[in-house]
């Protein structure tokens, strides 16, 4: 027999039951929850996957987008996974006015919104348009360019988790070759999704020579915050395409969602940049180069290519990254503005840093040894990424990014600083980078 509701229990009718999300919320949380003064505009409570990457990432879009308009935004969403997880009827997380579209107008629908704001001379409120790669490079695609095209006085943010994640990890545009999904299984020779090179969004936005394009990922969230501030200080229409790994359509652990991301920029496929009127102006540099292959090691999507191993299939995903570090300029070169070189086995002479790397098999392991004797750390060994280094010596809160090797003790003359801002320092050889060596002590490089 069901028990009564209590008195501090609300009734909801939620496909005919009394419970939301399988349970009863008492009034003071549902209070609690609709607060606007809430220091998120998208709160917690939603019901995104574990470790999810687009509820991080709109959850930083979003905030820095509402501070750089004073509060003064308005948000359109198309139809995909974070229209539903952040919105469930009767429920809402969002803290703004928000506006759901279908799932290929959420382009169109934000012109509308702007050219409705500028008939009633309201200069001071500015539009948003977010939705999935599916919602974006697929079925929103003509609207997108339309509103490209016009100028439109628009934002719109691209969550790329490249896959229909939320219909059940279908195929889209954006999904990246071999990649295993529900539509493209690895069946015999066949080695997944199609080779070719997609939808590059962000260089066809640029053709439409718009004020601004950006590429992002939830792995350097100061970055994205930062892209967004920019693109809310310009008028007319701007693009920012940010990269959102998908536990669960990835095959990915739900604690490495910022490890993966970060080893998509390392390895080039998913190159961060900034472009202005059709013109790239700048570019995350990649401070430590890793292989494709281990970016592609700790997703089961691509599982196939190792069991048998696909060397042909993992070349060719190499040859295209290798080609986005070329046009976009990537390498952090030496001092004779030479990119780094590869070890004679083909692998890239890198520094595994903490759970973030691996020593590549065959791959040379000087380098592994010279960083543990200057930092007195134990080597690491030829384990799976994410799964060494958890006894690492942290250090201090806050002195580097996550990840990244100790600073060596500053009583050794011959340990230089790390570079400015965290990160790792390459080695190319088997030991630290002469250049470095011979820095004034002190100095950041």
């Amino acid at each position: 027999m069901t028990a009564p509701l209590s008195e501090n229990k609300r009734k909801f009718y939620q496909v005919g039951s009394f419970a939301v999300g399988n349970r009863l919320v008492p009034l003071e949380l549902l209070s609690f929850q609709s607060d606007a003064d809430r220091p998120n505009a998208l709160t917690s409570g939603h019901r995104a996957c574990q470790g999810c990457g687009e509820a991080l990432g709109a959850r930083y879009v979003v905030d820095a987008a509402l501070a750089a308009s004073n509060g003064q935004l308005l948000a359109v969403n198309a139809t995909g996974c974070l229209e539903v997880f952040s919105t469930p009827y009767p429920e809402t997380s969002w803290q703004l006015p928000w506006l759901h579209s279908l799932f290929g107008n959420a382009p169109a629908v934000a012109s509308g919104v702007a050219a409705a704001l500028k008939a009633r001379g309201d200069t001071t409120t500015r539009v948003l348009a977010q939705g999935g790669d599916g919602g974006t490079v697929d079925i929103g695609f003509g609207c997108l360019s339309g509103m490209f095209e016009r100028n439109d006085d628009v934002l719109y943010v691209c969550y790329d988790n490249e896959a229909y994640m939320n219909t059940g990890v279908q195929r889209s545009g954006a999904t990246p070759p071999a990649a295993r999904t529900a539509t493209t299984q690895a069946v015999g020779e066949e080695p997944g999704n199609v080779f070719g090179q997609g939808k590059d969004v962000p260089r066809i936005a640029m053709a439409h020579d718009i004020p601004y394009v950006a590429t992002a990922t939830v792995a350097d969230l100061r970055d994205l915050e930062y892209k967004v501030t920019k693109a809310m200080s310009m008028r007319g229409a701007r693009y920012l395409h940010v990269l959102v790994p998908c536990p669960l359509g990835w095959g990915t652990v739900s604690g490495e969602t910022i490890q993966i991301a970060r080893l998509a920029t390392q390895c080039g496929l998913f190159p961060v940049y900034e472009a202005e009127n059709g013109v790239v102006t700048s570019s995350t540099k990649i401070r430590q180069r890793v292989s494709v292959e281990d970016y592609l090691k700790p997703q089961r999507r691509f599982a196939h290519l190792f069991k048998p191993r696909r060397q042909d299939v993992i070349d060719r995903l190499q040859a295209m990254a290798d080609r986005n570090i070329e046009r976009y300029d990537l390498l952090i070169g030496d001092d004779d503005g030479d990119p780094l070189p590869r070890t004679p086995a083909g692998e890239f002479a890198t520094v595994p840093s903490g759970p973030t790397g691996e020593i590549p098999e065959g791959g040379d392991t000087g380098a592994a040894s010279a960083m543990a004797s200057a930092t007195g750390q134990p080597e690491l060994s030829k384990k799976k990424p994410f799964e060494e280094a958890a006894h690492l010596d942290r250090g201090p809160k806050g002195t580097r990014a996550a990840g990244s090797p100790p600073a060596p003790a500053p009583a050794d003359p011959a340990v230089v600083a790390e570079p400015e801002g965290g990160g790792d320092v390459a080695d190319a050889g088997g030991a630290v980078v002469d250049a470095l060596e011979n820095a004034p002590e002190g100095d950041e490089q």
